[in-house]
């Protein structure tokens, strides 16, 4: 996987894959690596291109504080370097809420923007998520480059300080919001309210819980709702 600098920070990515680009932007603590299945699923027509987020996998791990905003900028710049002026963006989690602020803050950057299991605010239920913590690890061991709590303390002080609810509105891109029925880190009824409150975006509920995008026995279906939803690739 390349390392390039962007900006402050080294990130690591890779991409799958060719036709338009078709970003991927992971959760708190997820690697490349762990959506590579991912990736090679939605690469039939697409150049998918995923990174690690600072502080996460191959790419660099500062001390905190990190910031959403901040993210999303480090995925604006590793696009700008590699040459991608457009590309369709789709987020997991805490990556949704990336890819809402690049869609906000960088609109000429998002063609069509996919929200998974994400919501434009934490659940006030913050126990839900810290429980998500430990049970958002997809089975088997973690690799060489395992999260230092520190970073994923920041990672998730970064999501749990992060409110743009009144500002979604903003997103022009065709959005399609895809969700567990069964989520509990991000509870469905945060979904209804992005849905409702992203002009023409589409909502898609799957059976399951925060993790439809990963496991492998509800990926198919995932995959299949973000392909319908995006423009077909050559």
């Amino acid at each position: 996987m390349p390392l390039l600098q962007v900006g402050d920070i080294e990130l690591s990515y890779e991409s799958h894959g060719s036709g338009d680009p078709l970003v991927l932007i992971g959760g708190l603590g997820l690697t490349v690596a762990e959506m590579r299945p991912l990736s090679r699923a939605l690469a039939a027509g697409y150049r998918v291109i995923a990174a690690d987020n600072r502080g996460a996998g191959r790419s660099a791990k500062p001390p905190g504080p990190y910031t959403i905003e901040q993210m999303a900028a480090d995925t604006a710049g590793l696009l700008a370097l590699i040459g991608v002026r457009r590309a369709h963006v789709l987020g997991i989690s805490m990556g949704g809420r990336v890819a809402m602020t690049l869609a906000m803050d960088h609109p000429g950057l998002v063609d069509h923007l996919v929200l998974a299991s994400t919501s434009a605010r934490m659940s006030r239920r913050r126990w839900r998520v810290r429980a998500g913590m430990a049970l958002s690890r997809l089975p088997g061991p973690r690799g060489a480059n395992p999260q230092p709590r520190y970073a994923q303390r920041a990672q998730f002080q970064a999501s749990g300080s992060f409110d743009r609810t009144a500002r979604l509105g903003e997103i022009t891109q065709p959005t399609l919001v895809v969700h567990g029925r069964a989520d509990r880190v991000a509870p469905v009824e945060l979904a209804r309210e992005t849905h409702a409150a992203i002009p023409g975006a589409r909502l898609t509920l799957l059976n399951g819980g925060h993790l439809i995008s990963l496991l492998p026995h509800r990926q198919q279906a995932f995959v299949k709702a973000v392909r319908d939803f995006l423009p077909p690739g050559p």
